[in-house]
């Protein structure tokens, strides 16, 4: 999984960016009101058990007529569904949901709900590892302004009945104010790794990575510190020595290897007003080349939280597949673009 960093970069743009599907809400295909959701957000997607899992946010199982943002009756601060759909041309079916036991969708991760002491529970991130699955969680403090929010703690939970029942673990865990508060994970070379943002939407991006076997292991983490003169990167078990390897008002963000491209690609919220964004990367710390622009605000107005999935391409990886939050109706969709490569 090493790309060619001797060869430039070899995105050009995308075209054909469409949406394809609704996925949650009553209004979708899956018609996820009939497990209470009538509005969530988020979607970040990882694979465990054969299945894909889609991570939903801050919940809500009735919503009154026009109603926009997040808000409404019987809240969860977080849900997971899964699927074995392999086709993403015409959206994605559910195959269900974690559910209780009057089978409305269950709150996996729970929160005290009280705002600035904890508003809620956010899942960042899923992954699979030793067995077991995991969450990357944040714990939010308060809700600010727009693109902005106050983080008690960032951490992980973890299930070992297939995502039934979930945990918190005590360690590791990952200051408010870090910039390890929302991450994306992927494998990489036998590691895993993270790439991570602070809480809100207007800072840059840095790197951690560690040994599965050893992802409950505080100590274990290494953050990516710099390269040498020849590329070699260099990693601290110091937080205080990551390195920013995008400078970019970045959100919520997944980071994918393209097959196609050869390449990495990181998708994100762009805190900036461009909506969310696109990055090709020579290596999982760079260099990253420009942002180029994959949804923008002006064509779907509070936009956020693009989450792409390898598994979820076409046409031999050209065509991308991704989730995608809109404010208004506070739910998921699917959208498609085509990678355009340099000639």
């Amino acid at each position: 999984m090493n790309p060619r960093p001797d060869l430039p970069f070899v995105l050009a743009g995308l075209a054909n960016v469409q949406r394809v599907a609704q996925l949650t809400g009553p209004d979708s295909a899956n018609r996820t009101d009939r497990v209470a959701i009538a509005g969530t957000d988020l979607g970040s997607m990882f694979e465990a058990d054969g299945k894909v899992w889609f991570v939903f946010g801050d919940t809500f199982g009735f919503r009154e007529p026009g109603f926009t943002g997040g808000g409404g009756e019987q809240w969860r601060s977080n849900a997971l569904a899964h699927t074995t759909d392999t086709d993403p041309a015409d959206g994605i079916t559910f195959d269900g949901f974690v559910v209780d036991e009057h089978g409305a969708a269950k709150e996996l991760l729970g929160s005290e709900k009280v705002d600035f002491s904890e508003m809620t529970v956010i899942p960042t991130y899923g992954f699979a590892a030793n067995g077991a699955m995991y969450l990357a969680y944040m714990s939010v403090r308060h809700w600010g302004e727009p693109g902005e929010w106050e983080v008690n703690h960032a951490g992980l939970a973890k299930s070992t009945d297939h995502g039934q029942t979930w945990a918190k673990l005590a360690a590791p865990t990952w200051p408010g104010d870090s910039n390890f508060v929302q991450v994306s994970v992927a494998e990489v070379d036998g590691d895993l790794y993270f790439w991570g943002v602070m809480h809100g939407r207007f800072g840059g991006v840095q790197l951690m990575k560690v040994a599965p076997t050893q992802v409950e292991v505080p100590d274990a983490y290494r953050y990516f510190a710099g390269t040498a003169a020849d590329g070699t990167p260099s990693w601290s078990d110091d937080r205080a020595a990551a390195r920013t390897i995008v400078d970019d008002t970045v959100g919520e963000l997944s980071v994918v290897w393209s097959e196609h491209l050869s390449r990495w690609l990181m998708s994100y919220t762009n805190g900036g007003g461009a909506g969310a964004s696109l990055r090709e990367g020579l290596t999982p710390w760079g260099p990253w080349g420009d942002a180029i622009t994959l949804v923008s605000a002006a064509d779907v107005p509070g936009l956020y939280s693009p989450y792409m999935l390898p598994r979820y391409t076409a046409d031999g990886g050209a065509t991308i597949y991704f989730t995608l939050s809109v404010w208004d109706p506070y739910n998921v969709f699917w959208y498609r673009a085509d990678l355009v490569s340099r000639a």
